[in-house]
């Protein structure tokens, strides 16, 4: 089946991370988020979400990590060892990390992405210098999955469902992504 965390710091990209909890529950995917300090976490644009746990040493048993966006919520994940520390586990153990647009910044603080392709926000090939800076919308390699900002949470998405080996053909057109201009 396949179960994510997806971490919920104070100024979290709210589109990021509520597309990216949607679609890998449509998929399948057991999908949790995690809060660090309430339970409803407010983000970027003042919109407070009830996160589903509190962070805490279970998330080791899941499948894979998601560190979404934000500002100042990546940022926040930046700053906070216990997310660092447990990025750095979850790559020890080669269990799946993915981020996105500043959420990409702690992987590189992790020192994870050295040798991998990666992508994030627009100039962050400046942030990312240890890892392969690629110009792609959502990028896999071994066992990182990196997309770039506010407007690829659906790609992202489908990467990770991907990655789980989830065929997103069908959920692709379900959600008219196609029909859109989604490649």
């Amino acid at each position: 089946m396949g179960r994510v965390a997806v971490l919920m710091a104070e100024g979290y990209e709210e589109g990021e991370t509520l597309t990216i909890v949607d679609l890998l529950r449509r998929g399948g995917l057991e999908c949790q988020t995690f809060s660090f300090n309430n339970e409803f976490v407010r983000g970027m644009h003042d919109m407070y979400i009830k996160a589903d746990k509190y962070f805490n040493d279970e998330i080791k048993n899941y499948d894979m990590l998601v560190l979404p966006g934000g500002r100042p919520g990546g940022q926040n994940l930046l700053e906070n060892q216990d997310v660092i520390s447990l990025v750095q586990y979850f790559n020890e153990h080669h269990q799946y990390i993915a981020a996105m647009c500043s959420g990409t910044v702690v992987l590189e603080k992790a020192n994870v992405i050295k040798g991998k392709k990666v992508t994030g926000y627009t100039g962050y090939q400046d942030k990312l210098v240890s890892g392969d800076f690629v110009n792609e919308v959502a990028v896999f390699d071994q066992n990182i999955v990196t997309s770039q900002g506010p407007a690829t949470p659906y790609p992202f998405s489908f990467k990770i469902l991907e990655v789980f080996g989830k065929d997103v053909t069908e959920m692709k057109e379900g959600l008219m992504y196609n029909f859109a201009g989604g490649k």
